[in-house]
């Protein structure tokens, strides 16, 4: 069986390495000598993993996967995700603003969809959850939704990420419904008094009914994020938490992997660790190619031959944050 991707490759998402967050000059040169690209816009981490695995992305059903990858259970039911948003009233146009992290604690976000639950989701037609740091909208009957998550649409305007389709009226409906539920809140009365944002309305994206389970070949997978795991559960791809090595993830795996460092953003370094690692699998054969994935949207594909691009010298990666 021909697999669309190279089984000895590594893909490892990482945080921007801009700055002086790689300081060991080998290192800085090694990754120099590399192929970089980098992205237009933000995309979703699910969207750039299978980009770089040359698999296609899912048609519908995103926010079941990301259920299923948080509780490890394949939802049976319509579910969209529901990112809590600010959305800014200007003169020609609304901006959206992504509430996430230290914006949205946990119990903002359990207070607010407690209280829809209670107030719109009479005779069944909507169901409002909160699992873990997610929300999620349930309905009777599918809705049309973006394919965008707000943390991609942030700091622009929402209409370009709307879906086209015939029933907008329904979701419209929804969005005001929910828009006036919230409207003077007491969560978001003490949220403007602390300084905060409001959460004035709810995103609905990835909308859809999870895929069936299928056998299909992927690279095991060593990382905590919800989507990526459900995507590889409902491929009955093998599955675990961040090893806490590159080196580790090399001996569970035998060959190629997908890895998401969990400390890598918070401890610079284990960044440099984890690319010293990578380096050292790289020159020894262990891998054919490494493909970092930086969150600051660069993508830089190395491979061992790279070494003698003596003349190439690609800096961009470590220039200042945008």
């Amino acid at each position: 069986m021909t697999l669309p991707y190279d089984k000895s490759a590594a893909v490892v998402v990482l945080p921007s390495l801009a700055g002086d967050r790689v300081s060991d000059p080998g290192l800085r040169c090694w990754l120099s000598r590399g192929t970089v690209s980098r992205s237009e816009r933000p995309r979703e981490l699910l969207r750039n993993v299978l980009e770089s695995l040359q698999l296609p992305y899912p048609e519908e059903g995103i926010a079941a996967l990301r259920m299923w990858g948080q509780t490890g259970d394949r939802p049976t039911v319509w579910v969209a995700a529901a990112d809590p948003v600010y959305l800014e009233a200007r003169l020609t146009s609304l901006c959206l603003h992504a509430l996430q992290g230290a914006q949205m604690p946990s119990r903002d976000l359990h207070e607010i969809l407690d209280y829809l639950q209670q107030r719109l989701a009479g005779e069944d037609r909507y169901g409002f959850a909160r699992i873990g740091l997610y929300g999620y909208v349930r309905a009777s009957t599918p809705l049309p939704t973006s394919r965008y998550p707000a943390s991609v649409i942030d700091q622009q305007a929402p209409n370009d990420y709307l879906p086209v389709a015939d029933e907008t009226s329904r979701r419209h409906a929804l969005r005001g419904e929910v828009e006036m539920a919230l409207h003077e809140h007491a969560v978001n009365q003490r949220r403007e008094l602390e300084g905060q944002l409001p959460v004035n309305s709810l995103w609905l994206w990835g909308g859809g009914f999870a895929p069936a389970q299928t056998a299909e070949p992927r690279p095991p997978l060593f990382a905590d994020d919800a989507l990526l795991r459900g995507y590889w559960l409902s491929k009955t791809g093998t599955v675990d938490d961040w090893s806490g090595s590159i080196d580790a993830c090399l001996d569970a795996a035998i060959a190629g992997f997908v890895a998401v460092p969990v400390d890598a953003r918070s401890a610079p370094g284990e960044l440099q660790t984890c690319l010293e690692q990578l380096r050292a699998a790289l020159q020894s054969g262990r891998i054919s190619k490494v493909t970092l994935l930086l969150e600051d949207g660069f993508v830089v594909e190395i491979r061992r031959s790279d070494a003698w691009r003596f003349w190439h010298r690609d800096t961009e990666i470590f220039g200042p944050q945008p």
